[in-house]
């Protein structure tokens, strides 16, 4: 994805500006991001903060767990994104949310022994079972 990259919600209250290409590309698999986003998986990319921002509006934030916010639209409720002290300095929001979503282009999945078996995945991706490559 190349600069400046776009992104709203469903409704178009709250929208995103990255200003710098990401810094990652990768599925999530894991029971949060099922439960959160309602899908098999989150596709996700990683921003630097301070190179990206809200360009309309202001998301509401939830803590869905200790040491994390995810964001979403006040008013239509879309996932916009996921911020970690696990993570710092970087932002993670949903691919789903791009205005070019063609443009998405995931280099690996994350989380891949909770995967659902359901989601029957043929990307030949590499598949961890954690967030640092394992």
């Amino acid at each position: 994805m190349q600069p400046p990259i776009t992104g709203r919600c469903l409704c178009g209250a709250v929208a995103y500006r990255a200003d710098d290409p990401p810094l990652w590309q990768m599925h999530c698999h894991c029971d949060s991001c099922r439960r959160a986003t309602g899908a098999a998986f989150a596709s996700f990319f990683g921003v630097a903060d301070g190179r990206w921002r809200w360009v309309r509006g202001v998301p509401s934030i939830h803590a869905s767990s200790p040491d994390v916010e995810r964001l979403f639209c006040p008013t239509c409720g879309t996932p916009l994104a996921y911020r970690s002290t696990r993570f710092p300095d970087e932002t993670h929001l949903y691919a789903g949310t791009l205005d070019h979503p063609e443009t998405y282009c995931p280099t690996a999945h994350v989380h891949f022994a909770e995967a659902q078996g359901w989601a029957d995945i043929h990307d030949g991706l590499p598949r961890h079972d954690t967030t640092s490559g394992d």
